[in-house]
């Protein structure tokens, strides 16, 4: 019986250590147990308070997840499955622009104005074995130089390591045909994985005044620390942005802002030889001779309508002719700006290419006149006006990530979907709207958000003032040997992509800037005046 009862004592006290060891245990790990967890992120609109939680998680909420980040996330998995896994073990597995086969279908000496001309691209890889699989980043394009005439071919992949690539023979002459291999499938799948992986390819500094101090410290989307920080947030529409915050410094504090580049990959050293310049934008068609394209006595072209809004984009959308743009679906006409502006109220919201419209208009309207808004730097907010004609243009820059080496003011800074709230909206306002190149660097879902965020802003515009004009102008193509793991045009073409499926159920009209600049060839992130006053005059035949 006295060992019945030593034995039941003994237990006792073992079971009393072991829940003291396991609620222990519990509570020091709560936090990473919790972080774990898929939780929504609870924010408050613009609140400038601080918190030393990791920023992935700095509110934890049990709410199910938004229709925001429920539509993210379906995004994100239908891209996953395009952009399978591509692993390779040596360069010599990759796709090789040399040793991949080009075939023209159906060859003819003489090809007739208006004509298909289809390619049956095969590729290998650099040992000479045929690709089993796709997924290549291909551009393809055709061009006369001597005619400053070109557009861009439409490329089919079969998935299987053939490719079609089609032309529309758009013009009369000796037309040279372009099959770029800008990286290979395992350089897309490289890249895919790299993007999503890290925040801090580019990070953020920002100068916090107080008085006569001043303060700098380090800002991002998300910051890797255990230090106090800074939360500039957005509740509605969950957007969030984070500085260290400096000892003795408000958060409110926070005044300015420059981005410099990190010396940080997440491609490894076998993957980043894929991006050196000799791999980028290999030609595939290099041995090909130019093609005869004559008018064969068909009959007159069809005039076609004039441009207006909500007309439906095709692949190819138009081609350059003389260095002007002509759509393939409509008629561009001359149009006389000042008067077509007149009693307009023009917003251009988003990133320097969409400046660079204001820059155009200022240099093209002599009557305009720029209003000094005290701002300071080439970022600030422009304002140009015609009090004779009525005429009010205005940019504004987009919120973060913003990424400038130049130092820019963050006081008046919000996020485009705020902006549009203001907006009354009537049938003589029309807002333009480009994002996309800032958001290259960065994770795929800060993408998705803004967009979707914006999105939803104009979708309420439209319910309030349906006689608004809304117009996306798409993302143009950059440099090609540019730093490709932060600024490759793979990453511009994946949110090309997300731009138009997001916004083609509402009543807008979308720029596609995107394969304007491919026909022109201009592989520049800003290209030259007189395609910009190309994209300008699209925008004037849908308004006027």
């Amino acid at each position: 019986m006295k060992i019945s009862m030593i034995n039941y004592k003994s237990l006792l006290a073992l079971l009393f250590i072991l829940a003291s060891w396991i609620t222990f245990t519990v509570f020091q790990n709560s936090t990473k147990l919790w972080s774990a967890l898929n939780l929504s992120i609870s924010l408050h609109y613009w609140n400038n308070s601080t918190k030393s939680l990791f920023p992935k998680t700095p509110l934890i909420s049990l709410k199910p997840l938004t229709e925001t980040e429920l539509r993210i996330k379906e995004i994100i998995e239908k891209l996953d499955q395009q952009i399978p896994p591509r692993p390779f073990t040596h360069v010599n597995t990759t796709t090789s622009a040399t040793h991949s086969t080009v075939t023209i279908l159906n060859p003819r000496d003489m090809y007739c104005r208006g004509d298909q001309l289809h390619i049956l691209l095969e590729v290998r890889d650099h040992l000479g074995r045929r690709k089993q699989y796709g997924g290549d980043f291909l551009r393809a394009r055709m061009s006369s130089p001597a005619l400053m005439a070109g557009a861009s071919g439409k490329v089919t992949d079969f998935n299987n390591g053939t490719y079609l690539v089609s032309f529309t023979l758009f013009w009369e002459g000796q037309v040279s045909l372009s099959v770029l291999l800008i990286h290979p499938s395992e350089g897309v799948s490289a890249l895919w994985s790299a993007r999503n992986q890290g925040y801090d390819r580019v990070i953020f500094i920002g100068q916090f005044v107080n008085g006569t101090s001043q303060v700098y410290s380090e800002c991002g989307l998300i910051l890797n620390t255990n230090a106090e920080l800074c939360q500039y947030l957005d509740n509605r529409d969950q957007e969030a942005f984070y500085c260290v915050r400096p000892q003795h410094m408000p958060c409110a504090a926070l005044t300015h802002m420059y981005s410099k580049n990190k010396k940080v990959s997440y491609l490894s050293k076998q993957e980043k030889s894929l991006f050196e310049r000799s791999n980028v934008g290999v030609e595939i068609m290099e041995k090909f001779n130019t093609i005869s394209v004559s008018k064969c006595n068909k009959e007159t072209v069809a005039m076609k309508e004039k441009c207006k809004l909500g007309m439906t984009s095709t692949i190819p959308s138009g081609h350059v002719w003389r260095n002007t743009w002509n759509p393939v679906s409509c008629s561009l006409a001359t149009v006389k700006m000042k008067e077509c502006l007149r009693g307009k109220l023009i917003y251009l919201m988003g990133d320097s290419t969409i400046r660079q419209w204001m820059e155009y208009f200022k240099a093209s309207i002599d009557t305009l006149k720029s209003v000094d808004l005290h701002e300071s730097g080439k970022l600030q907010h422009q304002l140009a006006v015609d009090l004779d004609r009525n005429i009010n243009i205005q940019w504004q820059k987009h919120c973060y990530p913003l990424i400038a080496s130049m130092t820019y003011s963050v006081k008046e800074m919000e996020y485009l979907t705020r902006a549009i709230d203001r907006t009354g909206g009537e049938k003589n306002t029309v807002i333009v709207i480009s994002l996309g190149q800032h958001f290259r660097p960065f994770p795929i879902d800060v993408f998705i958000r803004r967009a979707l965020n914006v999105h939803k802003a104009i979708q309420h515009l439209l319910l309030r003032s349906p006689d608004t004009v809304v117009i996306i102008k798409t993302e143009n193509i950059r440099e090609m040997y540019n730093d490709a793991e932060r600024f490759s045009d793979f990453h511009g073409y994946i949110q090309y992509l997300i731009i138009k499926d997001i916004f083609q159920d509402l009543r807008v009209s979308i720029i596609d800037a995107w394969d304007i600049t491919i026909a022109y060839g201009t592989n520049n992130v800003h290209p030259p005046q007189h395609v910009v006053g190309n994209q300008i005059n699209i925008l004037l035949n849908y308004i006027c």
